[in-house]
């Protein structure tokens, strides 16, 4: 009953954004504007763990055998928090599920200082799964601009999230060096450094959701969805998202993000040891993790046109191909060149781009605001286990093979995308394909 009266309360609040096709195309813009200053910060946290999480674990375990641990950690954690963010989400908003998540990233990451000062690894294998929240809500946060957005806007509205991560994303591990040297400065360790920036740029995404997301997109959206089922000329047109159409598309989304996540995770954990085992400094590995991240989100403004424009499907083989050709570039660059190191890295980055912002719109396409943040919640927890493997097993790789045999590897398993596509079109799931 008081679920009940709370949905009223809400509809009552949120109806002249029902009434208004204007005033809600005026709130999605705001959304787009709050999610984007978010994400600068945002991109900064998440930085910090893939530039030199293995590098700190390495320093502490003393062995490479278990490098890849840490990003399996706190891409674990992100599991985790995927599916609470999810689930919070969908129940209270976007507002509350973004800021909180972002909160707890930003406790875990100063855990890991702490871990590095008392050389723990307890605390240190602890605070990794916690900061995971933060690269959860990272990636959730790309949701929330396609609350408001019509069909033709969704994948650009995902990209215009994403592109303005590059920002914290891309200087994160460009300040390795400033923020290793203050770190020692005042006592910590090196390495421990960029985690500082990890917790005060998680804290503050936190805070500008929470204090700046009013009214909660999620929650008008739902609201014009129950709008609409109760006006008669609406009541037929919902409901076709309710079928094995609508699975279908959810299944293909969820497996084309998963495998980009394993491909990409993969190779780019192993990156910076390999480098430091061929003589390249820590400010080589952060200008090359640079170049990754900024591959990442950079390109998302065209790849999202590119998708509502061309298709998901064609963008999801375009990811397949790109991650084909940088496993092998990858696992043929000369150890001691740091601009192929940069080549691979980067179109690594942009194969990982095609596949999340075409994964994303599919999943979109294929649900409604009443479950879409519950959905998009448990995609993001299989994306997170399949990232959390790779980041594990690339480590065991590395240490009982090579850093090529990884890059080969990984180049494999992104052909799968291409039979993948061919199933979903047989299906004829994506009606913008």
């Amino acid at each position: 009953m008081s679920s009940e009266l709370e949905i009223r309360k809400q509809q009552v609040s949120f109806q002249s954004y029902v009434d208004s096709p204007e005033k809600k195309n005026k709130l999605y813009r705001r959304t787009l504007m709050v999610i984007i200053l978010s994400q600068i910060f945002g991109g900064a946290g998440l930085a910090a763990g893939i530039t030199v999480g293995a590098l700190l674990a390495q320093d502490m375990l003393g062995t490479d055998n278990f490098t890849g641990v840490p990003t399996a950690l706190f891409t674990l954690g992100s599991a985790g928090a995927a599916f609470l963010v999810g689930r919070l989400s969908q129940r209270s908003g976007r507002r509350l599920g973004l800021g909180l998540g972002f909160l707890v990233g930003g406790l875990g990451a100063i855990g890991v200082v702490t871990a590095a000062i008392f050389n723990s690894i307890t605390l240190l294998l602890v605070s990794l799964l916690i900061y995971g929240a933060g690269t959860a809500t990272n990636l959730q946060a790309r949701y929330a601009g396609t609350d408001l957005a019509n069909s033709k806007q969704r994948a650009t509205a995902v990209s215009i999230a994403m592109v303005f991560t590059t920002f914290g994303a891309v200087a994160g591990p460009n300040l390795v060096n400033v923020t290793g040297d203050f770190a020692l400065s005042i006592g910590i360790p090196r390495l421990a450094g960029p985690f500082l920036l990890a917790a005060a740029a998680y804290i503050l995404a936190g805070m500008v959701l929470l204090a700046l997301l009013r009214p909660d997109p999620l929650l008008v959206a739902k609201a014009i969805v129950i709008q609409e089922k109760n006006t008669p000329s609406h009541s037929t047109v919902k409901g076709t998202l309710d079928t094995g159409t609508g699975k279908r598309g959810i299944v293909t989304g969820a497996t084309v993000m998963i495998i980009t996540q394993i491909v990409m995770v993969a190779i780019m954990t192993m990156t910076p040891v390999h480098m430091r085992h061929h003589g390249h400094g820590l400010g080589e590995v952060g200008l090359v993790i640079g170049f990754h991240i900024g591959s990442m989100y950079l390109p998302s403004l065209i790849t999202g046109v590119l998708v509502d424009k061309i298709g998901r499907r064609a963008m999801a083989i375009a990811s397949g191909v790109t991650l084909l050709i940088a496993g092998i570039v990858a696992a043929l660059a000369p150890a001691d060149s740091m601009f192929v190191i940069i080549i691979a890295l980067s179109l690594l980055g942009i194969g990982w781009n095609f596949g999340l912002i075409s994964g994303t719109a599919l999943i979109v396409d294929a649900t409604t605001p009443t479950n879409r943040a519950k959905v998009q919640g448990s995609v993001d927890v299989l994306i997170a286990l399949g990232g959390a493997s790779g980041g594990v097993l690339s480590g065991m790789v590395v240490a009982y093979s090579s850093y090529a045999a990884l890059s080969i590897t990984g180049s494999i398993l992104a052909l799968l995308l291409i039979p993948i596509m061919l199933w979903q079109v047989k299906g004829k799931s994506d009606k913008y394909s």
